[in-house]
């Protein structure tokens, strides 16, 4: 039995019925979510935990255990402790405002196992946990407009859901998300997306892409360039009232 699951549930007064209306599940399967080896998909572990004011790795902590690659490890505990989070986006959604399924369409893409995808897909969207804690880290998101407009599988609807959690994330008042716009002309970003973290003690530590995997990039000299780079292309972003409409705008577009 998941006692701290029931215990949480207890200390704010929710129940099994009250929690599956507000995820949107059927009483029952809540129920089951007490019982030993028996979690809510990785959407619905995200929604329980914010419900229960808990983090997923509290009520959950077998199933959070490094299902990421072990090559990224470091950033994710990078990204658990900095205090704020700068992300240039050329072609992907963020890897924190992802929803399941697009996560999943993603990674399906990789020459993994079905048992790999579950595994990755739990671990993307559990980094989440990080934008709904007492504390959360200021998160500043710049996307390239294309990002909102290429299909994934042919279905609308997960760039619609997608499009939708970005706006709904972009709400937030420590989360800020600008787009530049297809009509903007060559810009920096064009050179590659990044992350750069800044730590509790000011420290700057930033994250780089690669088509077989990802560097992290430490030396002062570097981040200082790509800070360069990262307000230069935030200046060719939109403000952010005006990059969500576009999100809002691009989310109505998929049908």
């Amino acid at each position: 039995m998941n006692r701290v699951l029931m215990a949480a549930m207890t200390e704010v007064g929710e129940t099994a019925e009250s929690l599956a209306a507000q995820v949107g599940v059927d009483p029952k399967t809540a129920q089951r979510w007490v019982s030993p080896g028996r979690t809510p998909r990785p959407r619905q572990r995200a929604q329980v935990a914010e419900l229960l004011s808990r983090s997923v790795e509290d009520l959950w902590p077998d199933v959070l255990k490094r299902r990421e690659p072990a090559w990224f490890r470091p950033w994710v505990d990078i990204e658990r402790e900095a205090v704020a989070l700068r992300w240039f986006e050329l072609a992907w959604v963020p890897g924190l405002l992802q929803t399941e399924a697009y996560a999943r369409a993603t990674l399906s893409m990789e020459s993994l196992t079905a048992e790999e995808i579950d595994e990755r897909v739990a671990a993307r969207v559990s980094r989440q946990t990080i934008l709904h804690r007492s504390r959360p880290p200021l998160v500043i998101a710049v996307l390239d407009e294309a990002v909102l407009r290429r299909q994934v599988r042919g279905d609308g609807g997960i760039m619609r859901e997608q499009c939708e959690q970005i706006a709904t994330y972009g709400l937030l008042p420590h989360v800020q998300v600008h787009v530049v716009p297809l009509d903007t002309p060559m810009y920096l970003g064009m050179g590659g997306p990044f992350t750069m973290a800044e730590m509790p003690d000011g420290a700057q530590v930033t994250h780089v892409d690669g088509q077989v995997r990802a560097q992290i990039i430490e030396d002062a000299a570097e981040i200082a360039t790509l800070g360069r780079r990262w307000a230069r292309i935030v200046g060719d972003a939109l403000p952010r009232a005006l990059s969500l409409d576009l999100v809002r705008k691009a989310a109505a577009s998929w049908t």
